[in-house]
């Protein structure tokens, strides 16, 4: 198998685990809290992108994390972080999905661009 096709098996394998964190802190703060629900979004992510900086470059794409790289890392997710809070919103405001299932139908739209960006700054 490719290497790429190796890296992006184990960034879905990492993703997986941070879909489950990000949800965990999302249905916390939005469901037993009742924070709402954007706000549950973002502190998810931020704790998720922690976590996802660790497990890619250790598991994924197997560098030394550093600071550097730790203060571009977010940059990956800028673009992951707007669109899933775009998809998050027309999916609960315009197509009226509940908002306890509308930020994981985003994620399969944000995942293959945000592997990409991830892998340019992780391997540079």
């Amino acid at each position: 198998m490719k290497v790429i096709g190796r890296e992006f098996i184990k960034f879905i394998v990492v993703g997986i685990i941070n879909t489950f964190n990000y949800y965990i802190v999302y249905l916390f703060l939005h469901a037993i809290l009742e924070t709402d629900y954007m706000m549950a979004h973002i502190v998810g992510f931020i704790t998720s992108l922690v976590i996802s900086f660790f497990l890619n470059s250790y598991f994924t794409f197997k560098v030394k994390p550093t600071l550097d790289k730790f203060l571009k890392f977010p940059l990956t997710q800028l673009v992951n972080i707007a669109l899933s809070s775009l998809f998050l919103y027309v999916f609960v405001k315009h197509i009226r999905i509940n908002s306890t299932i509308a930020p994981v139908l985003s994620i399969f739209i944000t995942v293959p661009l945000t592997f990409v960006i991830t892998r340019k700054i992780l391997k540079k």
